[in-house]
């Protein structure tokens, strides 16, 4: 059976002078993500797992044309990563996860998303937009933890 979100899915990882504990701090900080996510205009916790962790979360991002609003169902996997996928919102589906694997004394840091916005767009125009998008997220994230543990890199 043919996945009808593989044509849509893209990847993105990244050297981060941290911990995988320190990224997942900061991917599960959502209330900051405003502070360092460009488009992040809006971000709150609508609703929590039994252990403390959000559930679903929704978010309003600036994409320059439209506000796009959303709400991703997220689970956890305590430090290695989080999934996520739609629940309701003004795309037709999402689906992601970031990964983090240690590395010497740094995280590779990886992210994975698929996203179908519902209407048609050639690929060659679509995928080098998709790219960037999920570029400069995962550089952003990866300052985000630096800057919270005071460490850097140049590395990437």
């Amino acid at each position: 059976m043919c996945d009808p979100m593989s044509d849509f899915t893209q990847s993105y990882s990244v050297e981060v002078a941290g911990t995988p504990e320190d990224c997942f701090a900061v991917l599960c900080d959502f209330a900051d993500y405003p502070r360092w996510s460009t488009p992040v205009q809006e971000c709150r916790v609508v609703d929590r797992h039994p252990d403390g962790l959000a559930r679903r979360v929704a978010f309003a991002l600036d994409m320059t044309v439209k506000t796009l609003r959303y709400v991703l169902e997220y689970t956890f996997d305590p430090p290695h990563g989080a999934t996520w996928r739609l629940v309701e919102g003004d795309v037709k589906s999402v689906e992601g996860s970031y990964r983090f694997e240690p590395a010497g004394d740094r995280t590779k840091a990886t992210c994975t998303q698929a996203i179908d916005i519902g209407f048609w767009v050639p690929g060659p125009i679509r995928r080098p937009i998709e790219q960037k998008a999920l570029r400069d997220s995962v550089e952003e994230f990866k300052k985000a933890v630096e800057a919270r543990t005071g460490r850097s890199g140049s590395r990437s």
